[in-house]
Order: structure tokens, then sequence, then C-alpha cells
């Protein structure tokens, strides 16, 4: 930050819950969510997830606000300088912390793009132009012109993608600009409140769905829920539906991406972490199990029936929340209003998530070169607006699936082992334990100590030792990516690797520079 500028603080606790909570909550728990319970054997998925959640979410979620709380009470917003603050006698610990801006800059520059659909379908809902589409080859096609991958009736290229691209850009800009009291705060403690009216009234809606085919009386809600919840406890012999439990818990609390560590720093030393982030992780729950689980797949069932259900819980994210979701909506009364309200609150979850993957970015260069927000703000829209480039134009080369991978898959465990390693055992397991019940208003569980020091770490060891032996040698080589897209995979590959050296670098004359003006 400036010189003589204090550093922000958080206006209020309800203000970070929702804050937290607003980074947790996004596209995943509507549409990820459901699809992999699901496909992961339904109601016996919850048992390995609620566990994930016990032994692995909620001490990252600890881990994660006690670290930013600890690092800012010295300044420091991301995680080269919170890991920096742990041990400043390790000349080489802040370089760790690289992959916790690295992280979330890869994210949001595909994730952008994503969000801005949900922006332009709610606009297409209310306007009526896809409401009239009844089949899923329509409403696949319709999308597909949308993202600039065909030319048809629909879409004449990506132009119109473009604009709400541009318009949700520009939002997020004039959000993160704001600050973190009067632009992030103050946005999600209004977006979380509407997000969940607007869930509710949706889960009301399908609720009443009834049974609208009477030759049909097996296709109902009731059926639906059976579906999605009905275990098959045969599933959990397989390790896959371990992993893909694990994976969901990291995405849906939004740990080991570096957010939370940021948001964290702005508390002050004697504000809570306990009970301030076990109630933004609760909030986050009920988002994801309830809503996420009770408005598409009962929907869609109604509408499909137990023959074809399997198959588009299957159908990925993409094909789930812009396909099949709307072709059930037009089929009841009032399509644009409930299509409407379907892909705004998309569009909520999603801006919440960004604006937490651009802050980590825009913090690190207020705290470690010391300049103004607004400066900060649009060094990182220059940057990011470049960067966003190819994940638009690309989207169908292989393009957003590969940062996907790295930054929202591979670096994220690897983000969450190293931090927690770091806390636990450089730091030290009896400190962390002071630390993170000063101002505390309830008493962490003795029993987390233990899962803390011991259960979390062997836990993402197991996860990231199991992903290195099975994934690694076949994503290396590109082996299921089709041969033509292979030279974009790889420009991918070499521009973020140039990104992760370039963060590296600047983290080097970050602290050179403060060395300077130290000794000076």
């Amino acid at each position: 930050m400036a010189k003589g500028q204090k550093r922000e603080n958080w206006g209020s606790r309800i203000g970070i819950i929702m804050a937290v909570a607003g980074s947790a909550i996004g596209l995943g728990n509507f549409l990820r969510f459901p699809a992999k319970a699901a496909a992961n054997g339904g109601g016996a998925f919850m048992i390995p997830y609620f566990i994930s959640l016990l032994l692995l979410g909620i001490p990252l979620m600890w881990i994660e606000w006690t670290l930013g709380r600890y690092g800012g009470g010295f300044g420091h917003g991301t995680a080269p300088g919170i890991f920096h603050s742990l041990l400043q006698k390790n000349r080489f610990i802040k370089y760790f912390g690289v992959i916790g801006i690295f992280g979330p800059l890869v994210i949001f520059i595909y994730y952008l793009f994503i969000e801005s659909w949900t922006l332009a379908y709610s606009f297409f809902a209310i306007t009526g132009k896809y409401t009239a589409l009844m089949d899923q080859d329509s409403l696949r096609s319709f999308l597909s012109g949308f993202q600039g991958l065909e030319k048809n009736q629909y879409f004449n290229g990506i132009g119109t993608a473009y604009i709400f691209f541009l318009v949700t850009f520009s939002l997020n800009m004039l959000v993160v600009y704001r600050g973190i009291k009067g632009g992030i705060e103050k946005l999600c403690k209004f977006a979380i409140p509407l997000l969940f009216i607007l869930g509710i009234i949706l889960i009301i809606r399908v609720l009443t769905l009834g049974t609208p085919d009477i030759s049909k009386p097996g296709w109902n809600v009731a059926a639906g829920f059976g579906f999605l919840w009905n275990p098959d406890f045969s599933s959990l012999r397989s390790a896959k539906v371990w992993l893909e439990a694990a994976g969901q818990t990291f995405f849906t609390l939004s740990v080991g991406i570096g957010v939370i560590l940021t948001y964290a720093s702005y508390l002050k030393k004697a504000d809570d972490v306990v009970l301030s982030g076990l109630t933004a992780a609760a909030t986050n729950e009920a988002a994801e199990v309830i809503f996420g689980a009770s408005i598409i797949i009962p929907a869609a069932f109604v509408f499909f029936g137990p023959a074809d259900i399997k198959a588009i819980a299957q159908s990925g994210v993409f094909n789930l929340g812009f396909v099949t979701m709307p072709m059930v909506l037009n089929k009841l009364p009032l399509p644009a209003v409930f299509g409407f309200l379907w892909f705004f609150l998309l569009f909520l979850a999603g801006i919440t998530s960004s604006l937490s993957l651009a802050q980590p970015a825009i913090a690190f260069l207020e705290d470690e070169f010391n300049i103004s927000r607004r400066r900060a703000v649009c060094i990182f829209g220059v940057v990011s607006f470049v960067l966003c480039q190819p994940a638009v134009s690309l989207l169908g080369r292989g393009v957003v699936n590969e940062l996907d991978f790295w930054g929202g898959t591979f670096f994220l465990v690897l983000f969450a082992t190293i931090e927690t390693v770091l806390f636990v055992w450089v730091f030290g397991m009896d400190r962390a334990w002071d630390e993170i019940h000063k101002g505390a208003d309830m008493a962490v569980p003795r029993i987390y100590k233990f899962i803390i020091k011991y259960i979390t770490p062997l836990f993402l060891f197991t996860i990231l030792g199991t992903w290195l032996m099975q994934e690694w040698l076949p994503i290396i080589m590109m082996k299921n990516v089709p041969v033509p897209d292979k030279p974009f995979v790889l420009g991918t590959r070499v521009v973020l690797f140039i990104l992760l050296v370039t963060l590296a670098v600047l983290v080097k004359i970050a602290w050179r520079r403060k060395k300077y003006t130290e000794v000076k």
C-alpha cells in the first residue's frame, strides 16, 4: 500500500463471514456437487464427503483463517509474506507462497468468462431469447453459438459473448477498486442473502412440480430425490469416489487456493477466527447440500425419468446448467422469470467468488510494493484482461481445461499441503493452537489438535501421492488431448510457467526493495 496509508479492515463480523462464504459459494455448489453426488454412489457419496469435510475441509479452513490473520498483523495479505512471517530467518520460505497468488490468478482468467455466461443467460431468459427452445439439441446449439464454437441461427460469432465478458470484467474491477469494506464486503452482504432468497424460491418451485406427465407416475420430485440420495454403498470400495469427495471439499470451501489467507489478513489481531470460520463454512455447506441437491437433479428427473437422468448427471456442469436446466424451466409456466432467477443466482455465486480470486494479486501489489489500491487494481486489470483472452478465444481448444487442471486442481492440493506442513511443523503445533484460539468465541474440540497435526497432512499427502501415481504421466504427455489441440495446450503450459516464474521474480524484487529500504 502507499506510504502512510493504513491497511484496510473489514467493517463488520458479518461482512467477513459473507465475503468468505461468497468466495466459497460458486458455480460448483449448484452444478458440480449434484453431478458428483449422482455419479458417485448417490447418498453413499455423502459418507466420504462429510469425512473429508471433518478431517480436511474444516481443519484447512481454520489453518487459513489463522495464517491470514497472523500474517496480516505483519502487514502481509498474501501467501509469500504470510509464510515469511512464520519463519523470518528462512530466505526461501516465502517462495512457497507464490502458488497462493498464482492459483487464484489462473482460476480468475478462465472463471470470469464462464461467470459472464450466467449474466448473459439472465438477460436471454428475461428477454425470451431461448425460452421457446424445448429440446437439448436446440439448447446445446444455442450455447455453442453463444460461446463462439459454431455459427448458427442463434449467433454469428463470439461478439455477444464478448460484450457480456466485458461487462462482467468491468463489474469485477469496479467492486475491487472500491476496496475491502466499500466494495467486496458491501456487495457480499447484499449478494449472499439475495442468493439464498432466489435459491429458496427455486426449491419451492421444484417441490411443487408434481407429476407433469400422468402416464409416468414414477417421474416425480420424490423419486428425483431418491435417485440423488439413495445410497449405493458398493461405490465406497472405489478409491476414485473418495478422491472425488475430497476434491469436492476443496472446491466447496475455497481452501488451498490462497483467497481465505488474503481475506483473513484484513482481520484485527483480536478478531475471532474459530466461530467466524465455522459460520462461513456452514453457510457454504447449506448452499451446497441443500440448494445444490434440491434444484437441478430432482427437477430434471421429473422430465427425463430414471433412464436418462444418470447420463444427464454425468454430462458435465456446462450441460447441466446451460442446457438441461433451461430446458426444464422452459417447460414450466413463466419460463422467463424462473430462467432469470436460476441464472442470476449463478451470477451472484460467480461474482462473489471471482472477487476473492482477484484480491490476492491486488493485495500483493499493495502490501509488498507499497502502491495505492487504485494503481494496484489498474495493473491487475490490464494484466488479467490480457491473460483472459486465450480462455475467451480458444475455449474449444482445451485451454480452459488446462487452466482448470493446474490452477483449480493440482496446485490447489499442493498449496494446501505446503501451508499445512508450514503451519503445523514449521510454526509449531503448540504455537499454532494458541494462535487459533486468540480472541476465539469458542474452543476448538481438543481432538482437532491431533487431526490438524497428523490426520490432515496424511490425508493431503495421500491425495497428492495417489494423484501423482495415477494421473501425472498421462497428463504431462497429453495422452487425452486431441492432436489438433496439443499446440494450444502446450502454449498454455508455457504461458503458465512464465507467469509462475514472473511471480517468483516479483517476490524476490519486493523483498530486495524492503531490505534496501530498511537499511536506508
